[in-house]
């Protein structure tokens, strides 16, 4: 498999990435969005696995702007006291990545993908953590037409009540999207969700949305305080079940 971290052209630099493409192909894509933590070694085991399901995937580091990878002390994530001093020097960096420049960096992320070796043509899936969950929803809604289908685990500001919410542009989606929401999570309230779902039920938007019960903000993610092992188990499940359906 080839495995390497890349240099992506992204709408105001340079992202890095990491790119892991099975041997063969060419392979469906994947582009897996981080969490606000960034490119780590567990982001590059996730998007191994996906790999060596049979898809090529690209792991671009959203927070470019910031600096390349890794952004903070990635030792500090799984002490629950610290954490919250990393998130405090990464969300200015959040907060700047507004509608247009995460929609902006998504067409050069899909340009550069879909121009590699073995990667097949056509539309992608998006799987996204955090606030990589937001970012995929944002992407789909910008380009229906190059995204099929997106998962999004603990993703929050789904739907707010900004003007440019996300759970207000769903009615542009034509694929299939899943959402993992944790049961503990501030910024994915049950009030949010039950939003959310409305406008995709208005929209006529194919969609599951499941609440992971027990399961924190950034369940996901091993190397963090919030990891949580049955709600891993059970994203990694829905999301090779979403992959099969759209393959």
């Amino acid at each position: 498999m080839r495995k390497e971290m890349v240099d992506v052209p992204a709408a105001d630099g340079t992202a890095d990435a990491y790119l892991a493409v099975p041997e063969g192909g060419p392979h469906p894509g994947v582009l897996l969005f981080p969490d606000a933590f960034g490119l780590r070694p567990r982001i590059e085991e996730m998007a191994d696995r996906i790999a060596e399901a049979g898809y090529a995937v690209l792991a671009p580091n959203l927070l470019y702007r910031g600096g390349r990878s890794p952004l903070v002390d990635f030792a500090a994530l799984e002490d629950p006291e610290k954490r919250g001093a990393v998130f405090g020097k990464l969300m200015p960096m959040i907060e700047a990545l507004d509608t247009d420049a995460i929609t902006r960096d998504a067409e050069k992320y899909l340009d550069w993908f879909a121009a590699q070796d073995g990667v097949a043509d056509g539309p992608v899936v998006i799987t996204g953590y955090c606030m990589g969950g937001l970012n995929a929803l944002r992407v789909i809604e910008a380009f229906p037409d190059r995204v099929k289908a997106i998962a999004s685990f603990h993703g929050g500001r789904l739907a707010t009540d900004q003007p440019d919410s996300p759970h207000r542009r769903v009615g542009s989606i034509t694929g299939e999207v899943y959402f993992g929401h944790a049961d503990q999570d501030p910024s994915a309230t049950a009030e949010q969700i039950k939003t959310l779902e409305h406008a995709l039920d208005e929209a006529g938007v194919t969609y599951r949305s499941e609440v992971y019960e027990g399961a924190s903000h950034g369940f996901t993610m091993s190397d963090t305080a919030a990891y949580h092992e049955e709600g891993e188990k059970r994203h990694w499940e829905n999301l090779f079940a979403l992959l099969e359906r759209v393959r």
